[in-house]
C-alpha cells in the first residue's frame, strides 16, 4: 500500500483546463501561504481561489508538463503573483528554521514530504481493489471450487482450490463476491455489479484446480467466490480538470450499499471510458427539484424548477461503462439518481 501512496503523490502534475470563465479569487486572499504537513494542492489553492479544483490553471501548467511532477513540500512558501494581470501561484523560498529569513530549500526525504493533489487516504482503499464486475467478467472469472480440509469458510493463512488458473503467469489475486447490481436510474438496465472485496490470495501451485493461500482476509471466504488478477498498482496522475465533452450522468449508487452519502463518500456514475470519462475529471452534482402545489380545484400540480447544484466529485477510477468518484464538496446528502454534469 505504501507503493500506492508513493505513486499517487509522485504523480501529482497539472494540465490546463479548457475554461471559458476567468479564475475568481476569494475575498481578501493572502499574498502568501506557508505549506504545512497535511496540506494538499486542493487545500492550498482554496486559500486563494473560489474554485480550488482549478488549481492547475492558477499554477499555469499545460498539458506538456504532465510528464514533470509538480512537487511542493511542507515549509515551502506559495506566493500569489498578479504581475501579469491574472492570478498565478508560484513558489518562493523556504523559511529557514529558527532564523525567520527566507533561505534556499533543501529536501532530504522528498517522497515522504511531497504535498499531494488530494488526500490519498480518502481513495487509498479503492485504488487496487476490484470495485465493479462488468458483464464479461461474470462468466469467465476464476472461481473457488473447494476448501482446505473440506471447510465451509477460510481466512488468512488458509488454503483453497480454484478453477481457471492453468499456469503461474499470475501469482497475486483479489478475492471478491458479486454484490448488488448497478442499475441505470433512467432505463433500469443493469450496467454492472458492485464487487464485494473479500481479500487477497497468492498462488501456491497452478493446475486444475490450482492451489492458493489466503494472504489477507477482510471477510470470510467461501466456495463459489471469484478471483481476478491483482496487478501492481499503476502510477496514475490525479490531476483535476473539467471534461472536454458534455457530461450528463446519474449517480448509480453510494459505495458500500449506503442509502445516501456526503463529503468523502465514493459514488458510482453511469458513464465510463466509453463515454470519454477519464481519471481526474471533476463533475458538479445536481439535485432535480419539483415544486408541488394544490390548485383551486384541489388537484395537485407540479412545477419543474431549475436543478440545484450542491457539490463536486472527483473521478479517480474508470471502467468501460462506470466511473467512481470521490465527493470532495457537498452541501447536502448525495442520493442515488442525482445528476452529474460539467462543473
Amino acid at each position: 500500500m505504501v507503493r500506492i501512496i508513493s505513486a499517487l503523490i509522485l504523480a501529482v502534475t497539472a494540465v490546463c483546463a479548457s475554461a471559458a470563465d476567468p479564475l475568481q479569487l476569494v475575498d481578501n486572499p493572502p499574498d502568501r501561504h506557508i505549506v504545512v504537513k497535511g496540506d494538499t494542492l486542493w487545500d492550498i489553492s482554496g486559500k486563494f481561489l473560489k474554485q480550488p479544483w482549478r488549481w492547475p490553471e492558477i499554477w499555469q501548467m499545460n498539458r506538456d508538463q504532465i510528464k514533470n511532477p509538480h512537487l511542493i513540500y511542507p515549509g515551502d512558501v506559495v506566493l500569489l503573483d498578479m504581475s501579469s494581470g491574472s492570478p498565478r501561484l508560484r513558489l518562493g523560498k523556504k523559511v529557514g528554521a529558527g532564523t525567520g529569513k527566507l533561505q534556499p530549500t533543501v529536501y532530504s526525504k522528498p517522497i515522504q514530504q511531497v504535498v499531494p493533489s488530494i488526500p490519498p487516504n480518502a481513495i487509498e482503499p479503492f485504488i487496487s481493489q476490484p470495485l465493479v464486475i462488468e458483464d464479461g467478467e461474470l462468466n469467465t472469472g476464476v472461481k473457488i471450487v473447494a476448501m482446505q480440509e473440506d471447510r465451509m469458510l477460510v481466512g488468512t493463512g488458509d488454503s483453497f482450490y480454484a478453477s481457471g488458473i492453468p499456469d503461474a503467469a499470475v501469482e497475486k489475486w483479489h478475492v471478491f463476491r458479486k454484490g448488488k447490481p448497478l442499475k441505470d436510474p433512467g432505463t433500469g438496465k443493469i450496467i454492472a455489479y458492485e464487487a464485494f472485496f473479500l481479500g487477497n490470495a497468492r498462488l501456491v501451485k497452478p493446475g486444475e484446480p490450482a492451489l492458493l493461500r489466503v494472504s489477507l482476509a477482510k471477510e470470510e471466504i467461501a466456495r463459489g467466490d471469484r478471483l481476478i488478477p491483482a496487478p501492481e498498482p499503476e502510477i496514475i496522475s490525479y490531476v483535476p480538470h473539467r471534461p472536454e465533452q458534455d457530461v450528463s450522468a446519474r449517480v448509480l449508487g453510494i459505495y458500500g450499499g449506503l442509502r445516501e452519502g456526503g463529503a468523502n463518500s465514493v459514488v458510482a456514475l453511469n458513464v465510463g471510458k466509453n463515454d470519454g470519462m477519464e481519471i481526474g475529471h471533476v463533475v458538479a452534482l445536481y439535485r432535480k427539484r419539483v415544486s408541488l402545489d394544490v390548485d383551486d380545484s384541489g388537484r395537485r400540480t407540479s412545477t419543474p424548477v431549475p436543478d440545484e447544484r450542491y457539490g463536486l466529485a472527483f473521478v479517480f477510477r474508470v471502467f468501460n461503462g462506470v466511473s467512481y468518484a470521490l465527493v470532495v464538496e457537498s452541501s447536502k446528502a448525495v442520493i442515488v439518481g442525482d445528476t452529474a454534469r460539467n462543473p
